[in-house]
């Protein structure tokens, strides 16, 4: 009985060595690295390679999460870290890279379009760890997410690496900015990919998709960076006008508390 006993017991929990909890925090860093390399080459003029750094850093940052989730290494301190690096990946490097890409020529209403993304990234960063997740629809995001955010100005400029020149091309690049910026502070709904199934899990229809979009992407990086960036931002204002004009022609079933055709009667009796 006592040997059926030990066998039985149940056993002692996992436990990790001390450098797999480092191991999230270290992707993190790289992805605040991605971020100063960015403003680096940015204020270099060298708009091509400064560009790709922001792409790296979100790839990082969704790793960092899936990593801690799966490792069960989870923490508060890991939390705020992951914020403190993204302000600089998605918030301080796309504007410092945005103004010396095509805001320099618009003075002090250049630098100012740069600080509201960096703030605009900062409160939608602050919001997000502030909600509680229990109250959220994980199907949505409330606000463009930072890293999609910071995917605009990052996939035009990459598209076109060339620095804009005069007062009506800064222009351009004034709504490449601000546009995102006050997306990330509305109450918009982005839809989020974590949640989205599409049925194709124990399909080869999948497997084929995604060798698809990988030779398009090795094919034409430009362009596709560019509509995935401008699509995802499209996406939910399309959305949002659909769901507003549907509502709109939307016939009630009751109106005024009568049946649509009924004659309305004051003494509140409906006519036999």
């Amino acid at each position: 009985m006592l040997t059926d006993f030990r066998l039985r017991r149940p056993s002692p929990p996992r436990r990790f060595r001390r450098g797999v909890y480092l191991l999230p925090s270290m992707f993190t860093v790289a992805n605040m690295f991605c971020g100063y390399a960015c403003i680096v080459y940015a204020m270099r003029h060298e708009f091509e390679t400064a560009a790709p750094f922001i792409g790296i850093a979100v790839v990082l940052d969704m790793l960092d999460g899936k990593i801690a989730r799966l490792t069960g290494t989870t923490s508060a301190f890991g939390l705020e870290f992951d914020s403190l690096a993204d302000v600089i990946s998605f918030g301080l490097a796309p504007a410092v890279l945005s103004f010396s890409w095509g805001l320099s020529d618009l003075g002090r209403l250049g630098w100012a379009a740069g600080f509201l993304f960096v703030t605009a990234a900062a409160l939608r960063l602050a919001r997000f760890n502030i909600q509680s997740v229990a109250s959220l629809d994980k199907r949505y995001f409330v606000g463009m997410p930072s890293p999609a955010a910071a995917g605009v100005p990052a996939a035009t400029v990459y598209a076109w690496p060339y620095a804009l020149q005069g007062y009506p091309q800064s222009l351009l690049a004034l709504g490449v900015v601000l546009v995102p910026a006050l997306l990330m502070v509305s109450t918009i709904r982005f839809r989020s990919f974590k949640t989205l199934d599409l049925g194709w899990r124990r399909s080869y229809l999948y497997l084929f998709l995604i060798a698809v979009a990988l030779a398009t992407f090795a094919t034409e990086p430009h362009i596709m960076l560019l509509v995935l960036a401008y699509g995802y931002m499209a996406s939910a204002l399309i959305g949002l006008a659909y769901s507003r004009l549907r509502h709109r022609h939307e016939v009630p079933a009751v109106v005024g508390g009568a049946e649509p055709g009924a004659e309305s009667d004051p003494s509140g009796v409906r006519p036999v």
